[in-house]
């Protein structure tokens, strides 16, 4: 069965054509958690509606990619641990980072593809190596193993081409993944001194054009761990990404910007959201959050449609539902805004949470639902409503901070232990 998405499309631009049966990299196909599935589980325990489930080597917060009969998982390995500074990270190693190819029928290994990196890179105990996503088109794979750099594989795992993005310099790490457009494999490389947004040739790993980004101290709380969008505005492709205290538009072809608003804060984790003409930006560390009108250039600030100064820290993304915002903080308390007003119509605390709980994943909606994971391991699943509704709570007992990938009726859930497939009955 293989259905052609149009209406996440239409409504997300073009950054990957494909299918309903595929999520083809970070938050599905548009990158902003859109599924056209409507007949996924509601309900599901260690015990229940479980396919299969494999363990895998390490930690790791990367969200799997899956095409056709094949899933991709990025994997770090051979690491080195660094003593604690202060809670905030430091310099440390992961020598091998990893992509593995699993077949979607069991979880069983097909191939693994490794690269060897000795070289030290700075990161936090709360976020592994390897925390990219794989971006994938049915003819290749893409993956960022932060300093490792880009590399390219095809579905055998045979090496396509490998590309140096530069070193990533932050005690927090790196976390942006590949966004695949037309002929180009497009990465933000940062939070560093130096960011650059840069856009290769997908097919050949050369290099078609890159943007400067000014950078900052590495050592100091300022940086973007961002994966951009891409959207179409009046007829016209635009690249959106959240770079410390800006949202800014780029023409994803050239890697001109296009506009730019402030309002943003010193951190930011969420990638962007966008639905009628209306681009949203949240920062993390509680930082602003704001909705701006697209359509204009230049410094597009005068078109803010509301900024909310303060907000709870939010490391996953959000998604836009019809004319409502809906994001789950931190804090694991879910919020619904109206999307042109900013009015909040309802916010939750969604677990007790006695094991220090909380939330970095990013929701996905299909269906009329809202299904989200929370570091515990539960998946919470909610209407997709102005008028607040908990529709089911999933616990499967083990630490994620990942999100959800979902493919022709299954939900695949990677935690640190173990990557799960859940399905129907």
């Amino acid at each position: 069965m293989k259905r052609t998405v149009l209406a996440v499309l239409a409504l997300c631009g073009p950054a990957t054509f494909a299918t309903a049966d595929e999520w083809p990299g970070w938050r599905g196909p548009g990158g902003q958690g859109h599924c056209t599935e409507k007949d996924l589980p509601l309900t599901w325990s260690p015990a229940e509606n479980v396919r299969w489930k494999v363990a895998l080597p390490d930690a790791g917060s990367s969200t799997p990619a899956v095409w056709a009969d094949k899933v991709f998982v990025t994997q770090a390995g051979e690491k080195t641990e660094w003593p604690p500074k202060g809670g905030n990270g430091g310099p440390a190693k992961a020598r091998k980072r990893s992509l593995l190819c699993l077949a979607r029928a069991d979880g069983k290994l097909l191939w693994q593809a490794d690269v060897i990196h000795d070289e030290i890179e700075q990161t936090h105990p709360t976020n592994p190596y390897c925390s990219a996503s794989p971006a994938v088109d049915g003819e290749r794979v893409v993956v960022s193993h932060g300093s490792a750099g880009m590399h390219a594989y095809d579905l055998s795992g045979k090496t396509l081409w490998k590309f140096d993005a530069g070193k990533m310099d932050h005690i927090w790490g790196n976390a942006s993944s590949p966004v695949l457009y037309g002929d180009l494999a497009i990465l933000w490389c940062g939070p560093h001194e130096v960011q650059v947004l840069v856009a290769l040739n997908k097919k050949t790993g050369e290099k078609v054009w890159e943007h400067r980004e000014p950078g900052g101290d590495p050592k100091k709380f300022l940086g973007s761990w961002s994966t951009p969008i891409v959207v179409k505005v009046d007829g016209r492709d635009q690249l959106i990404l959240g770079v410390p205290r800006k949202l800014k538009g780029f023409d994803p072809k050239t890697g001109k910007e296009l506009w730019s608003c402030d309002g943003l804060g010193d951190l930011v984790y969420s990638s962007p959201l966008f639905a009628d003409g209306i681009a949203v930006g949240l920062s993390g560390f509680g930082g602003p959050g704001l909705a701006v009108k697209l359509g204009g250039g230049g410094d597009i600030t005068k078109d803010r449609l509301w900024h909310h100064p303060r907000n709870a820290q939010r490391v996953g993304s959000g998604v836009l539902v019809g004319e409502h915002v809906y994001i789950l903080e931190e804090t694991g308390q879910a919020h619904c805004y109206e999307l042109k007003t900013g009015k909040e119509l309802w916010q939750d605390q969604i677990e007790k949470k006695p094991d220090g709980g909380g939330a970095w994943g990013s929701m996905v909606h299909a269906g009329g639902r809202l299904y989200v994971t929370t570091r515990s391991g539960t998946t919470q699943v909610y209407a997709a409503a102005p008028k607040f509704e908990l529709l089911a709570s999933n616990r499967l007992g083990e630490h994620t901070d990942s999100s959800l990938a979902v493919s022709n009726g299954e939900l695949f859930i990677r935690t640190y232990k173990h990557l799960w497939c859940i399905g129907g009955k």
